[in-house]
């Protein structure tokens, strides 16, 4: 995992090479007016105190000054847009991993959320970090040099405080690494409880939970806190190390200066420049925060590369065949949902999928449908495996609607028509069968009125979610419990309205009401994953089994 990660970071680093050229061509402009500003401001205290005409020395130190700002101006525009591009690439990718799992998905909302946003950022910093920190290993190289060619004596002062930079360095290193990482985790997971909560608040403010769920999502802040109060111990012991280290060796540097200028090696500017220049060789101690965020960068690469790396099934390559739309699932299996079921669904025929709660009705219906794939046996579409089926076709055939649809589109006809190429006719035409083009016309601005300023109601919502399948004109339309928020006058009318609209189409319909089930052609009963029977409802209701999952329904 650690080596993928190290690769899509390489992959962020050179994603906008002109920008990366720019940042290390100004962060080596930077570098050079940095070494040399030392040299500069000891020539002008020398031509000062010499009392000879400064204005050359001087001169050239504002231009250095001048140059090392302006760098760091240029550095920090060309920073801020590789890091917006490379954040943007990589949830680009990310979300578009997480399309191709789809249901498959194993990880949480809220987990995808805190990966999408924070952990995308954090990695997207890469290229300004690694520039910073080569910049840093170059001045620090650098003064150390010059600092030898001013008097070789005070570079082995110097250099003599270097084990104990990189001592401080790799233990700051191996010591956040850890908790970084385990604090990105548990962000995730409180990020996962908190939309599941928020999801539920209204189940939450009924039931009169809402301390004990506010404890279940705070649950894992002792563990966020212990990895917090790591990093931040471990910062705390490199910040007062550092801070004692540096002046430790500018006193040391300084007291070897002084028997220079007593002996005549060196001038007072020189005394200057040596400091200047222990200052500079320090870089690397008073970056190693930068030594973090590398690290966090490589947590946050470690995470994405996590989902980048799970596995999504192949696209199938073959086109959908004509046909009546007759299903058949065979020897199909779920973990936790179906267990080898065998199933044929007639096409143009109207079938109903009832059971009780918990025993697979929609994951039967999601396997139907192609939404999700079965861990064993096939799903077939009029005698071709929905596998092979090239996506785009196998969901113009197929139509979904759903308990709670997710309405997307800037205005309600957009969401309508979400997915569909279906124009403003075919929009109202659905809606109509849908029964809610009244409430829609009713609205200021009618099908053009923004989504956010509709508020619907629960049924008005699933109302509008079953125009939008209605108006793909699939050849099979599949409805999860699509009108459970319905009346019976309402559902009554709106099925009515569908056999009209698309006359011949197979539905399959989740419901838990028996009037439903009574004008299916066909009931496919659930129970514990498995089908227990297959029938019309005529024939079923003698069972007192199957009376009782609409008894349980209706309580």
């Amino acid at each position: 995992m650690a080596g993928s990660a190290d690769r899509l970071l390489v992959s962020v680093t050179m994603l906008d090479r002109p920008r990366l050229i720019a940042l290390i061509l100004s962060a080596l402009a930077g570098t050079a007016a940095g070494l040399l500003l030392p040299g500069a401001l000891a020539a002008a205290v020398d031509a000062v105190v010499a009392g000879r005409p400064s204005f050359p020395e001087v001169s050239w130190l504002l231009l250095l000054g001048f140059t090392e700002i302006a760098v760091g101006l240029i550095g920090g525009i060309l920073t801020a847009r590789m890091t917006a591009s490379a954040t943007a690439w990589l949830r680009r990718k990310l979300a578009d991993r997480y399309l191709a799992l789809g249901t498959r998905s194993t990880f949480a909302d809220g987990d995808a959320i805190s990966r999408l946003t924070g952990d995308c950022t954090g990695a997207g910093l890469v290229a300004s970090v690694v520039v910073q920190l080569g910049s840093s290993t170059l001045i620090s190289g650098g003064a150390v040099v010059l600092l030898a060619l001013m008097d070789w004596r005070l570079a082995l002062v110097f250099l003599g405080s270097i084990p104990f930079a990189l001592m401080l360095a790799r233990t700051h290193l191996k010591n956040t690494a850890d908790d970084v990482l385990t604090y990105q985790e548990v962000s995730g997971e409180l990020a996962a409880r908190m939309v599941d909560a928020v999801a539920g608040l209204r189940t939450i403010a009924a039931s009169g939970t809402a301390d004990r769920e506010a404890e279940r999502v705070l649950r894992p802040l002792p563990k966020l806190s212990l990895a917090g109060r790591g990093m931040w111990r471990t910062q705390a012991r490199m910040v007062w190390r550092s801070g004692l280290l540096l002046p430790a060796v500018e006193l040391a540097v300084l007291a070897a200066t002084g028997f220079g200028v007593l002996e005549g090696r060196l001038s007072v500017g020189q005394v200057l420049a040596a400091l200047g220049y222990v200052a500079l060789g320090m870089a690397m101690v008073t970056q190693i925060p930068l030594l973090t965020t590398l690290s966090r960068a490589r947590s946050c690469a470690r995470r994405i590369t996590e989902v980048l790396r799970s596995p999504a099934p192949e696209p199938g390559k073959l086109g959908v065949v004509p046909g009546r739309g007759t299903l058949e699932l065979r020897g199909v299996t779920v973990g936790g949902a179906l267990r080898e079921v065998d199933l044929v669904v007639r096409g143009g025929r109207f079938t109903a999928v009832v059971g009780p709660s918990g025993s697979g009705k929609s994951a039967l219906v999601n396997v139907l449908g192609g939404l999700l794939v079965p861990d064993e046996g096939t799903a077939v579409l009029d005698g071709r495996p929905l596998e092979d089926l090239r996506p785009h076709e196998l969901r113009a055939v197929v139509g979904f609607a759903f308990e709670r649809p997710a309405l997307l589109g800037a205005t309600i006809g957009d969401a309508v028509g979400y997915g569909s190429w279906a124009g403003e006719a075919a929009v109202r035409a659905a809606c109509q069968s849908a029964q809610v083009d009244d409430l829609i016309v009713r609205l200021p601005n009618g099908y053009r009125t923004p989504l956010s300023e509709t508020p619907l109601s629960g049924g008005e919502a699933q109302r509008i979610g079953l125009a939008r399948a209605i108006a793909h004109a699939p050849r099979v339309l599949i409805l999860d419990d699509a009108t459970a928020s319905l009346d019976t006058v309402t559902e009554a009318a709106v099925e009515e309205a569908i056999e009209r609209t698309l006359p011949g189409r197979t539905r399959v319909v989740v419901t838990h009401r028996a009037a439903t089930a009574a004008r299916a052609d066909a009931v496919v009963w659930l129970e514990g994953g498995r089908i227990r029977a297959v029938g019309t409802h005529e024939e079923l209701w003698r069972k007192p089994a199957y009376r009782a999952v609409f008894t349980e329904g209706a309580q």
